[in-house]
């Protein structure tokens, strides 16, 4: 049977939201009848693919209503269900932030809510699903409120785990149907703030790439490209990577790196880069549209990342699915993703000395990269598909009916690595 599903995000699509889109199609090709809603417009900028195009065309912006269709939209949801509106009022006050500012943008979320409730009701929604569970949750919850619908949410971190009580977690967890974890690490983040009556609600839904979307490369020789792709802001650790490449090019004069992504740092880094020792060695290219992303990767030697917090970034799962080997910090739930002298190098965050040693070693044993490239690529395609990932989600918004096949999903799956080629392993392994 066809469940209707609305989805909620605090702007979609956007360039960065990529995974997003892909557990929506994963769903619809599950059979979930899903409609996508926005709080805020999202602006058409470069990097967009076509398909995120279209998603864009079919996402409502509750806040393209104007103020007066806010207000409107308050009104008929409270003269609807007025005994709901007090509750959902009641709820609003209870969870708001403090002070008057934070008085004023629960009131906001309110009327957000009621916009999002008249669509629910126009649409026949049956489940309202919010990526994220900072503002957008707190409208998700709110609208759950006014019109009985149930609610569910994905978090992924590490933005929530800085604020958890400003967000109130523990009230959204508390009244969620179930909660989506990217990864065991972030599980355990949202334990330390809900009750452990509602651990059980905690389910291990993995964000995904569509593993025959990317070509695995091959590796030989030395190497000499880095590549990074994300946001270009302080929580990447930009600078220490720019600091790990002026240090290994006193070595290796060929190393290099492309910067794939845009933020509120791109002007200071890109200073940096143009100071003597790094000149000429790094390009920025601005967002990318994923199939240009695909390209970068099949021509790059080694995957840089040297975040302070993440969640399970999924650039890296496409990386690795590439074929590509990859340096990490070890942080949050990235060692559930690579593994250490397997599929990857993983590095204490900000330290530089290691980050340039794992580069080095990386970069001077082609054998060694292509080793970690299929190894990573078989981590991948066993444990991080969107297809199988969005089944799991699927089943949960089936109901508790499905709860066994949830669990026969979430089950490990059997490693494909053995329908590899066998690679030589080197002398020194």
């Amino acid at each position: 049977m066809t469940r209707k599903v609305a989805y909620l995000n605090g702007q979609y699509p956007r360039a960065t939201d990529t995974f997003i889109q892909r557990e929506v199609a994963g769903l619809r090709r599950h059979g979930i009848d899903v409609s996508t809603f926005s709080v805020r417009q999202t602006p058409l900028g470069p990097g967009l693919s076509e398909a995120t195009r279209r998603e864009h065309a079919g996402t409502t912006a509750l806040l393209s209503r104007g103020a007066f269709g806010l207000l409107l939209d308050g009104v008929v949801e409270g003269l609807r269900a007025p005994l709901r509106m007090f509750r959902a009022k009641r709820l609003a006050w209870s969870t708001r932030q403090p002070g008057l500012k934070g008085l004023l943008y629960q009131a906001v979320y309110l009327f957000e809510a009621a916009a999002l409730a008249r669509q629910l009701h126009r649409l026949g929604i049956e489940h309202l699903h919010n990526q994220f569970a900072d503002a957008s949750c707190t409208v998700a919850m709110l609208a759950s409120e006014l019109t009985g619908i149930p609610f569910s949410f994905t978090i992924h971190g590490p933005g929530i785990f800085f604020e958890p009580r400003r967000w109130r977690l523990d009230a959204k967890v508390k009244r969620a149907a179930f909660v989506s974890c990217i990864s065991h690490f972030c599980r355990s983040q949202v334990m330390c703030f809900a009750a452990p009556e509602d651990w059980d609600k905690l389910h291990i839904i993995h964000c995904g790439v569509e593993p025959e979307q990317l070509t695995q490369r091959t590796h030989a020789g030395d190497g000499s490209r880095l590549l990074f792709v994300g946001r270009l802001d302080a929580v990447k650790g930009l600078p220490v990577l720019l600091e790990a490449l002026s240090t290994l090019r006193k070595q290796r004069r060929d190393a290099t790196l492309t910067v794939v992504g845009d933020g509120p740092d791109r002007a200071r880094l890109e200073r940096r880069s143009g100071e003597p020792d790094l000149a000429g060695a790094v390009r920025f290219v601005g967002y990318q549209t994923p199939e240009q992303v695909r390209e970068h990767l099949s021509a790059t030697d080694v995957f840089v990342m040297t975040s302070f917090a993440e969640g399970v970034p999924v650039v890296l799962m496409e990386a690795m699915m590439a074929g590509v080997p990859v340096v990490a910090p070890r942080i949050a739930g990235i060692g559930e993703l690579v593994e250490h002298g397997v599929s990857g190098e993983m590095t204490p965050p900000g330290d530089l000395a290691s980050i340039v040693q794992a580069i080095e070693k990386l970069l001077a044993d082609g054998a060694l990269r292509e080793r970690y490239g299929r190894a990573g690529a078989a981590k991948v395609a066993a444990e991080f598909d969107i297809d199988a990932e969005s089944a799991k989600l699927a089943a949960l918004f089936h109901g508790e009916e499905n709860a066994i096949e949830v669990a026969a999903l979430s089950a490990p799956k059997t490693p494909v690595k053995a329908d590899l080629p066998a690679v030589p392993q080197p002398e020194h392994a």
